[in-house]
């Protein structure tokens, strides 16, 4: 899509900016673009347009989202082992910018490994397991398989993130001990709690040894962001954030909750402001209201899921349950569980190591 407007700059900015130089700009860095795809040449094209506003270009092999089974690519080109393999390499051979790949895992531990060594023979620089199969999305999304990342990163030699489980800051310390992994990735869980990976303030309740702010003050705040910025964000991606960063108040403030879902036009973020700063004056409220109880005296338990439920004016991560995902996870594979070995693999090719300084940041 990116690179069929390439003669359409407004269409195509829309993907990504270059008119106002912030995406891939200084202030952006270090910067990985992710594309979707399913044709090699196609793909190339598209990354040499951003390799010089990047510091690497990553492979998303991993949307399991219906859009992704229409278009054809995400984790539904799991099975074709072939096309993935030159999507990488075309990309490996011809970019000056490293390139990565994020994807699911497997049924079985022996396919997730030898899927894994494709990517990295293909000359994939870091790879990002996410410790779900494809079925697990949506109302079936349960937990991701750690011991199958810690099987990926026993089996190759290039970096390894991992993606799944990390709801809380206390999370990403024992991910990293039972994956062995070099980093951990989080995707949804930081659209819900951007400070995920910010430690508690010792200064007044600690809920968690992760911060836990109040939701409204990062909504506007963000807010503050969106506006300031020359590069435009499209109001429904704003709308869905905002959604998920008040969720915990949004059930129960149902008439800011109706006011959210109505703005649209030109003002909409003028009306987005009106609406969180209104949120924030009744979660001060509360807040003040609660002044006095200890933060044990505040955390609930959710019955189904077994996890803590902090006060409704703090950002908190949302889980789905699911007795399905477990019952997914024993699906048998179809799939032999052979060594990949490319057609025409060249060994002698030479791969560019990925920059410590850009490693080390994605780490920390």
């Amino acid at each position: 899509m990116f690179l069929l407007n390439q003669t359409k700059k407004a269409q195509r900015d829309k993907f990504f900016d270059m008119t106002h130089g912030e995406e891939g700009g200084p202030s952006d860095r270090p910067l990985i673009v992710q594309f979707c795809a399913n044709d090699p040449e196609q793909l190339l094209a598209s990354a040499k347009a951003v390799e010089d506003h990047c510091d690497a270009v990553d492979l998303n092999l991993g949307c399991p989202q219906e859009i992704a089974r229409s278009g054809h690519y995400g984790s539904f080109l799991q099975d074709e082992w072939d096309l993935i393999y030159k999507l990488i390499n075309t990309l490996h051979v011809n970019l000056k910018v490293p390139v990565t790949a994020k994807f699911r895992v497997f049924p079985t531990v022996e396919k997730t490994v030898a899927y894994a060594r494709m990517l990295e023979s293909a000359g994939a620089q870091i790879l990002t397991c996410h410790g779900r199969i494809r079925e697990q999305r949506g109302q079936n999304t349960g937990l991701a398989d750690w011991s199958k990342i810690r099987a990926v990163k026993d089996a190759v030699s290039v970096p390894v993130f991992a993606n799944g489980n990390i709801l809380y800051h206390s999370d990403i310390e024992r991910c990293l001990t039972e994956t062995g992994a070099d980093a951990v990735m989080s995707a949804e869980g930081q659209l819900y709690n951007p400070a995920l990976f910010a430690r508690a303030s010792c200064e007044g309740r600690v809920f968690d040894e992760g911060a836990h702010l109040p939701h409204a003050e990062l909504a506007l705040e963000y807010l503050e962001i969106v506006q300031n910025l020359k590069t435009k964000t499209t109001m429904s991606a704003v709308k869905g954030h905002l959604f998920k960063l008040m969720r915990p108040a949004l059930s129960r403030e149902t008439d800011l909750r109706d006011q959210l879902s109505k703005i649209s036009g030109p003002d909409a973020v003028e009306r987005y402001v009106e609406v969180v700063e209104e949120m924030k004056r009744r979660m001060d409220r509360d807040a003040k209201e609660a002044e006095g109880k200890t933060a044990e005296e505040l955390i609930s338990v959710e019955p189904v899921t077994g996890m803590k439920v902090l006060p409704h004016w703090l950002a908190q991560p949302y889980f789905r349950p699911s007795g399905y995902a477990s019952q997914l996870s024993q699906a048998p594979s179809k799939r032999p569980q052979a060594e990949y070995c490319p057609p025409g693999k060249d060994d002698d090719i030479k791969r560019p190591k990925l920059e410590q300084a850009v490693a080390t940041t994605l780490v920390a």
